[in-house]
């Protein structure tokens, strides 16, 4: 198994990168990371020599203040494209970056390549629910705007990662919506409900928002607009809810008290709480794993993302979507 890793990409770089590719190594014997990044940085936090990782040096990286596509384009040895070009060439399997959304998203495009029969790669965080299971929220961002065979596409390919890497049998797929009933929502959602209706997969219909932390099911597609909005919604809530935790509880000698008597539950309340604890969010559609680390991860967060990545390859994900989406129909017979 071989994994690159973009070392200089998110606000903890490179340390929490190192430090997370580190204790993967150390898990499995049979990983093999390529850190891509500056070489001096990178061997401040590598202690003695690891057999399974290997440095590719370059000072050049894209940061979060460059245009995705052009940057792409025109820094040719950044770190990120780099990386990309590691699964190109196939001296990789998968590959990881906390950095640049967007150009990620355009480096899976243009140098990793779309899977035939996808019209757009989704962005998939798994995000937590009261039961500790999590749903995969698809798309997030990748792309604004989106088609009812996107959409489609996305509750697809959602699918077959529940099924294969979380082990859940005929997971549950539900078109986030205004209201639950049939017909409700626009245009998009409309025929996009009547797609995944007859899709080869378990749909439940429309889910609601309010509904989606309740774990009312295990897929839940959008366009990436609502998806983005509703993404930033529940990690904004986690953050302010903690946040008014902790001033309540800091508020007097009695609740400070109560509060060390509870810390215990509220770390476990917290994890609960952190998607990043679910690794990455893939970019399923692309014909290599690719995976978006969040950008303020931790070594924790990264091994995360590196076990997720582990288990798409293992499993074999992108094989069963280049089979299953072959067998739709084109967008000119729906």
């Amino acid at each position: 198994m071989r994994i690159a890793i973009d070392a200089m990409g998110g606000d903890n770089a490179p340390k929490e990168i190192v430090l997370g590719a580190i204790k993967a190594v150390k898990e499995f014997d049979d990983l093999e990371i390529t850190l891509i990044g500056d070489e001096q940085q990178i061997k401040q936090y590598v202690k003695g020599t690891l057999p399974n990782i290997s440095i590719l040096h370059t000072n050049e990286q894209i940061t979060s203040e460059d245009e995705p596509v052009k940057a792409v384009r025109r820094k040719k040895n950044a770190s990120l494209v780099l990386m990309a070009n590691e699964v190109r060439d196939g001296r990789a399997d998968a590959c990881i970056s906390a950095g640049n959304t967007g150009a990620l998203m355009s480096a899976g495009l243009f140098v990793v390549g779309r899977i035939k029969g996808i019209d757009r790669p989704a962005l998939s965080p798994t995000l937590p629910t009261t039961n500790g299971e999590g749903f995969l929220l698809l798309d997030v961002g990748a792309n604004v705007e989106a088609k009812p065979q996107h959409l489609l596409q996305y509750g697809i390919m959602g699918s077959i990662y529940m099924e294969k890497v979380r082990n859940i049998t005929n997971p549950r797929v539900g078109l986030l919506n205004v209201g639950t009933e049939n017909g409700k929502g626009t245009e998009l959602t409309k025929k996009a409900f009547e797609l995944l209706s007859n899709a080869p997969i378990h749909f439940i219909g429309n889910v609601e928002a309010r509904d989606l932390l309740n774990g009312v099911a295990d897929v839940v597609v959008t366009d990436g607009f609502s998806g983005n909005v509703a993404l930033k919604t529940i990690e904004g809530t986690a953050l302010t809810l903690f946040s008014m935790l902790k001033d309540k509880f800091m508020s007097s000698t009695k609740t400070k008290f109560a509060a060390m008597l509870a810390k215990s539950e509220l770390r476990n309340l917290k994890g609960q709480l952190d998607y990043s604890e679910y690794g990455g969010a893939a970019l399923f559609g692309l014909k290599a794993p690719v995976v978006k680390a969040h950008g303020s991860s931790n070594e924790q967060a990264i091994y995360s993302a590196i076990k997720q990545t582990m288990h798409i390859v293992n499993k074999d994900v992108i094989t069963k979507i280049e089979t299953d989406v072959q067998h739709l129909p084109k967008q000119g017979e729906m």
